[in-house]
């Protein structure tokens, strides 16, 4: 039975109701029942029979052939546009010979003139065809023949409507991609979690939240290249598979390399080749490197994410500290426009100057534990057990993780602002630089943001005979147990044997700094495509075209 859908055509499968909102002309979709369509009005209709999507998609494959047959090719080599859409948003009334190009995202029908958007990430412009400029037969082709979701370009005038949008009115059309599958919601955002990850595509198309969001993350890591650029530092590219997993406590990914047949590790940090190129000669080197950690996941914590690291030669840590937050507030002001930040759980403010507290003395304040008391880890377990605070496997870990998770589970959670952590004691920081006057602790610090460590800085260690006797300590904890206690590393022992200078860096998780700065909650929601398990059956495209509620149709001007 022929019918003809305008606006949005509802199907039920079983008990859950798929909608999906498309442009539909003359479609013989057996088990749609006939009915009257309404001027400027979605028109609806609920069949009890199983339409099911993969009949949707026949329908638009049937498309491809009729586009050919008209002469349009479904999927063109190129199209040269003279603007992209953010740029055509911008001309004055009365400009011809615009060409844009993009996805259209919504369509309004009044007979012989028909409006729609085109969109894509930087941009959305509203464009016109009537039956007049393009030709019966042109204008008869776009409207049976293009679809919500297809790409397409336009030539034409710039004017505006009655209402002052400012429009494109197209003297001829070009079909540049058909879309099979059917969008849900009308490109409604998506507020189910999992599709948004699984779909990020959809996610993107329909939701300007989320473009903005992966916008910010450009301008932040555009603004600390140019930061670094110049502050003359050079940027370099180190191995992502290594034969030793160094440069971080933290658990590795294991694999193995067929062709030299030896086990590797994917990289848990770049440090130790980055400071191979201070040797080398380089005076200041920085890095944008994928990481790697074995380990749990939860909010603030992905296995895979991106760092920046960085190294200065003749730097200490007050020196970059300095630094640090010179670059970070000229960075955030760049992409963000201001200093203080809105965020769920209150405003950052990066403005001012960043406290720098001790680890010890936070510590001390938060869970009642003086590290100077506890010289070792059986010392710290007692200690822990006497405060009744409970840690993840705390009978194998060495003084130094035993610390780590206590700071993180009593102290990092309370420090909302920013906040400089400094001197840490030296078990937790193998590869820093002891201080002149107490050994016992490090010149190292952390940046804290929301409970989030987004930076963790050092005046590195280049004494290569202390960096030994750190190293060797740490392979004991690791032949004990201990996963994340690094392991000897020769060959970087030999390369700090041929000397290095003074040098302070540090790593800054850019997931985790993006997440503040956009106010996201979960570091996935920054990263484009996050890991996830496998799907199982069809449970994520039942839940995606359950998803929301129907959207009216977009009215973008008034004819």
């Amino acid at each position: 039975m022929a019918g003809n859908l305008r606006g949005s055509l509802t199907l039920v499968r079983g008990k859950a109701r798929i909608r999906i909102v498309e442009q539909w002309r003359d479609l013989k979709a057996p088990g749609i029942p006939d009915f009257t369509p309404l001027k400027r009005v979605c028109c609806k209709t609920e069949s009890e029979d199983d339409v099911a999507e993969d009949r949707i998609r026949e329908i638009k494959i049937e498309k491809i052939g009729k586009l050919r047959d008209a002469g349009h090719h479904p999927y063109p080599e190129r199209w040269e546009r003279s603007h992209t859409l953010a740029e055509a948003s911008g001309l004055e009334e009365g400009a011809t010979g615009v060409r844009i190009c993009g996805r259209i995202v919504s369509r309004r029908d009044f007979g012989k003139l028909t409006f729609f958007d085109l969109q894509d990430l930087h941009g959305r412009m509203q464009c016109s065809v009537q039956k007049d400029d393009l030709g019966a037969d042109s204008f008869k082709e776009f409207n049976k023949l293009v679809d919500i979701g297809d790409f397409v370009g336009v030539e034409g005038e710039v004017y505006k409507t009655r209402i002052g949008q400012l429009t494109v009115r197209a003297s001829q059309w070009t079909f540049l991609g058909k879309m099979l599958r059917p969008m849900p919601e009308k490109f409604h955002a998506i507020s189910d979690r999992e599709i948004r990850y699984r779909r990020r595509y959809l996610d993107l198309i329909s939701d300007e939240e989320s473009r903005n969001r992966f916008r910010l993350r450009r301008d932040f890591i555009r603004a600390l290249r140019d930061g670094l650029d110049e502050a003359a530092f050079d940027e370099v590219e180190t191995p992502v598979l290594q034969t030793k997993p160094s440069g971080a406590l933290a658990t590795p990914f294991e694999t193995h390399h067929a062709a030299l047949d030896i086990p590797v590790y994917m990289r848990i940090a770049p440090e130790t080749y980055l400071k191979r190129c201070i040797v080398a000669g380089f005076d200041r080197v920085y890095e944008f490197a994928r990481v790697f950690r074995n380990e749990g996941m939860d909010p603030s914590h992905l296995q895979d994410f991106t760092m920046l690291e960085y190294y200065a030669a003749y730097w200490n840590y007050i020196d970059n500290m300095d630094f640090t937050e010179n670059l970070l507030r000229s960075a955030i002001e760049k992409c963000t426009g201001s200093l203080v930040v809105p965020h769920t759980a209150g405003d950052i403010d990066f403005g001012g100057e960043w406290p720098r507290k001790s680890m010890t003395d936070l510590v001390q304040e938060h869970a009642g534990i003086n590290l100077s008391e506890c010289p070792d880890a059986d010392s710290l377990r007692a200690a822990i057990a006497g405060r009744g605070i409970s840690l993840d496997d705390v009978d194998h870990l060495g003084r130094g993780a035993l610390i780590d998770q206590l700071y993180k589970k009593t102290v990092r959670p309370h420090l909302k602002q920013p906040t400089f952590v400094v001197q840490h004691p030296v078990d937790l920081s193998p590869l820093a630089r002891s201080n002149d006057d107490d050994p016992t602790i490090t010149d190292r610090f952390q940046l804290v943001i929301h409970g989030w460590e987004v930076i963790n800085a050092y005046s590195e260690l280049v004494d290569p005979i202390d960096q030994r006797g750190r190293l060797e300590e740490q392979a004991k904890l690791h032949a004990d147990g201990d996963d994340e206690a690094m392991v000897m590393e020769e060959d970087y022992l030999m390369a700090m044997e041929h000397g290095m200078p003074p040098i302070s860096g540090w790593g800054m998780g850019i997931d985790r700094m993006v997440a503040l700065l956009c106010g996201a909650e979960n570091l996935r929601d920054v990263v484009l495509f996050p890991l996830l398990k496998p799907e199982e059956g069809n449970a994520v495209e039942e839940a995606l075209f359950n998803e929301g509620e129907e959207a009216p149709a977009i009215e973008g001007a008034d004819a």
